[in-house]
């Protein structure tokens, strides 16, 4: 980035935080499908059961914590291959 100038660095920037930003939604969109799907099954009610309310909460904690350690991961390679000269460990 320290090839761009100011207005550009500030365009990239806001770029890379819609991206994020959509990724987001985008994940957590495809998390309550998933969790919704698996676990809701019951629509003779307008409450959710105990039991699926448990399934949804375990689903989204589940996954919560899988993406948690996929980004810890990530940023370990990521630092490792920086400190590395931009080359894979």
């Amino acid at each position: 980035m320290d090839a761009l100038n100011q207005q550009e660095q500030a365009e990239l920037q806001g770029r890379m935080e819609k991206r994020q930003m959509r990724d987001f939604m985008s994940m957590y969109s495809r998390l309550v499908d998933k969790c919704f799907n698996d676990c809701i099954d019951d629509f003779t009610s307008k409450s959710v059961s105990s039991r699926e309310e448990g399934c949804v909460h375990r689903c989204w904690d589940k996954n919560m914590k899988s993406q948690e350690r996929i980004q810890l991961r990530f940023q370990e390679q990521n630092e490792a291959m920086m400190a590395n000269g931009g080359r894979p460990a």
